[in-house]
C-alpha cells in the first residue's frame, strides 16, 4: 500500500481526537472517509500530512514514516493535502498559483500544466485573474490544480464540494476520476456521502474519532446503518 495508517491516536494540545484509526490507500485508488461533523475526518488528513501531532500509532507513506512538523518534506515526497478553505495565494493570479504548485516536485513525472488546464477548462480562461476574485467553485478547482502541479503520488482532499453547486460538484468529482486513471491515489473527506461512495473504491466511516465501519464503497452505500446515518434513508 502507498499509505498505511496504523492505530493512530492524535489531537490538539493534549486533547485526543483520534482513537486507534487504521486505514490504507493504494496507488490509483480512491478511498473516502465519511462521518458526521466532529468525527475527526479533517484531523485524520492533517495528521497524515504531518500537521497534527501523533500521540500513538504510525503513518507510513511509500514505506517511510511521516513526521509531525515536517509537512513540507511530506509534500516533497508526493503526499499533498488540499485543505478545506483551499489556502490559495489570493493576491496572485491563477497562473502564478499554478507555478507555485511546482515547488518541491523533485523531478517526478505528473500532469503537465496543459493537461491540468484541459481538466479544468475554466482555469485556462482565467489564467490572468487574481485567485481572490474567483468564485468558490473556481477556487476549489484551482486548489486541486495547484496540488496536481506538484506531481502528487497521493492527493488528499478535505471537503472539496463544500459550498459548490451540483454542477461544480460533478466537475470536481469527475476530475477525481481522471486523477485516479493517471495512477494517483486519492484520499477524500466528503460530507456528500451519496456522491463520494459512488466514486470511491473503498471507504471508512468515522464516528467519534474511531473507525466504525470500513469496506468496499458500494457495499457501504448499501449498508442500512450507513443509509440511516449518512445517506438520508
Amino acid at each position: 500500500m502507498l499509505l498505511e495508517v496504523t492505530d493512530l491516536a492524535a489531537g490538539y494540545h493534549g486533547l485526543e481526537i483520534l482513537h486507534g484509526v487504521s486505514l490504507s490507500v493504494g496507488e490509483g485508488e480512491v478511498v473516502a472517509i465519511v462521518g458526521a461533523n466532529g468525527a475527526g475526518k479533517s484531523t485524520t488528513l492533517k495528521t497524515i500530512a504531518g500537521e497534527v501531532k501523533q500521540y500513538a500509532g504510525s503513518v507510513t507513506f511509500d514505506g517511510q514514516p511521516v513526521t509531525f512538523g515536517r509537512s513540507h518534506t511530506t509534500a516533497q515526497r508526493g503526499l499533498m493535502l488540499v485543505p478545506e478553505g483551499r489556502a490559495l495565494f489570493g493576491s496572485l493570479t491563477v497562473e502564478d498559483n499554478l507555478r507555485m504548485g511546482t515547488w518541491g516536485r523533485k523531478g517526478r513525472e505528473g500532469f503537465s500544466e496543459e493537461e491540468i488546464l484541459d481538466l479544468f477548462p475554466i482555469l485556462r480562461e482565467r489564467r490572468a485573474q487574481l485567485a481572490e476574485t474567483m468564485s468558490g467553485g473556481q477556487q476549489q478547482m484551482l486548489a486541486i490544480a495547484r496540488a496536481l502541479m506538484g506531481a502528487p503520488r497521493l492527493l488528499m482532499l478535505d471537503e472539496p464540494s463544500t459550498g459548490l453547486s451540483p454542477k461544480l460538484t460533478w466537475d470536481v468529482f469527475h476530475a477525481v476520476g481522471a486523477i485516479r486513471e493517471r495512477g494517483v491515489g486519492v484520499l477524500i473527506v466528503e460530507q456528500n456521502a451519496n456522491q463520494v461512495l459512488k466514486l470511491a473504491d473503498r471507504a471508512y466511516v468515522l464516528e467519534s474519532g474511531s473507525v466504525a465501519l470500513d469496506g468496499e464503497a458500494a457495499a457501504l452505500a448499501d449498508d442500512e446503518r450507513v443509509k440511516a446515518a449518512y445517506l438520508g434513508a
